[in-house]
């Protein structure tokens, strides 16, 4: 059992930056350059690192100077076991089970009811995943989310990325989770959504997915596929968050409908990586985004909202390329929050528990590159940022029925973690 405490800025960011000191830079790769920029790198043998991983801090956010100084210790950390490479974590309504999926292709069922005693949980490799899974820099099996009405139809939604004849893309598909005990499969997979157009390249697919409070919608976000400009064609469903029925389809009155075709399923454009997204309990939409050099968001998403990219951010392209800054007037919708030098956003949560009953109504960020646990007021003083190091690339965020805070590291021999407040 470990405790952590918060930290300035200014200090987060000196233990930041002496964790990426020692590592080999070539581990750090900007595999998330533009395809026509130097070939991507294959990163580490144990992990493969998303793209917008400079040595960084959070040292220049633009609430970097009123991080929270207090001393007090927010957290109490178990750990809960280790998995190589994954990727998404989901609680399963009316359940003690946890899904994970990781990015090589496994979706484990997990049991969660006695979390104090960890090595004894119990849990079984789900059969019947994609068998078309592509595994290749940061594709493999995404997201996993539970449907709204999980507990009558025992139905769990995936993403993965897929091959086709002009290159890979991401897929979203449903299937039956049909649980035996002992055993587990999904019954029925059906493809629902595929990312348009498919193109060649293996970053910034994004395929995370998240239902409307209501239920009635299901958004997916799509990456720009490290192609930049189909970010601001209403043609192409790339760089994009999509609004959809629970089925796939277009979700009426979508605000490009009239264009047909891609266009009737986007909800917002102007998106490059956005590796996060959640609502909160009144169902305001955010996700979380990586910039490039720098730059990345956290973003309230309003219908037919431009966000910019690549024509506005506050990072800037590999190799120094600047990008003008978001400003007032520049027909862009600006980021909430922003950090330079990047922290690499890779998960979202909006907490909506008790346990931490500070922190109900907070977004909090898992930082991959900044190898912490990012936490941002949503209201009253936005300022109160707060940034804990963990030690590690942080791969998903997510809350347990109970309100603990659930963290799963990223790479190979990553450790699951519960948080919850100090004894």
């Amino acid at each position: 059992m470990r405790r952590l405490t918060p930290t300035t800025a200014a200090l987060t960011a000196t233990l930041l930056l002496l964790g990426c000191a020692g590592g080999d830079p070539s581990t750090e790769q900007a595999e998330d350059e533009p395809q026509s920029a130097e070939p991507e790198s294959e990163g580490s043998a144990s992990t493969d690192p998303e793209p917008d991983e400079p040595e960084s801090s959070a040292e220049d956010s633009d609430y970097g100077d009123s991080a929270d100084q207090s001393n007090a210790e927010p957290f109490t950390i178990e750990e809960q076991g280790s998995y190589d490479s994954p990727w998404a974590l989901e609680f399963l309504p009316g359940t003690a089970q946890l899904l994970i999926t990781t990015r090589t292709g496994e979706l484990l069922l997990r049991s969660t009811e006695d979390p104090s005693n960890p090595d004894e949980a119990a849990q079984v490799s789900v059969a019947g995943v994609p068998e078309d899974i592509v595994v290749d820099g940061q594709g493999g099996l995404g997201d996993v989310v539970a449907a709204p009405d999980f507990e009558e139809s025992q139905r769990v939604y995936l993403s993965w990325v897929t091959a086709g004849d002009s290159g890979t893309g991401a897929v979203v598909g449903h299937a039956r989770l049909v649980d035996s005990g002992d055993s587990a499969e999904l019954e029925d997979l059906t493809v629902i959504w595929e990312q348009d157009p498919k193109t060649t390249g293996s970053g910034h697919f994004s395929h995370r997915l998240a239902f409307s409070p209501d239920g009635e919608y299901l958004f997916v976000t799509s990456g720009d596929r490290q192609a930049m400009d189909p970010a601001q064609d209403l043609a192409s469903g790339l760089g994009k968050v999509m609004r959809l029925t629970p089925e796939g389809d277009p979700a009426a009155e979508n605000p490009f409908a009239e264009q047909g075709e891609v266009s009737e399923e986007i909800w917002t454009y102007g998106h490059r990586n956005p590796l996060g997204i959640d609502f909160t309990q009144d169902g305001e939409l955010w996700v979380s985004e990586m910039g490039p050099e720098g730059g990345d968001e956290l973003n309230l998403l309003e219908e037919g909202e431009n966000h910019g990219w690549p024509e506005a951010s506050n990072g800037s392209q590999y190799g120094g390329g600047e990008i003008p800054d978001h400003t007032e007037g520049d027909g862009f919708a600006a980021p909430y929050a922003w950090w330079t030098p990047s922290i690499s956003p890779g998960s979202l949560l909006i907490y909506q528990g008790e346990m931490f009953e500070d922190w109900t109504g907070d977004a909090f960020l898992g930082a991959l590159s900044g190898e912490a646990l990012v936490r941002v007021p949503l209201e009253g003083d936005a300022g109160e940022e707060e940034i804990w190091d963990m030690g590690a690339r942080i791969r998903d965020v997510e809350e347990a029925p109970d309100g603990s805070i659930w963290v799963v590291e990223d790479g190979d021999g990553a450790n699951l973690l519960r948080l919850t407040p100090p004894q």
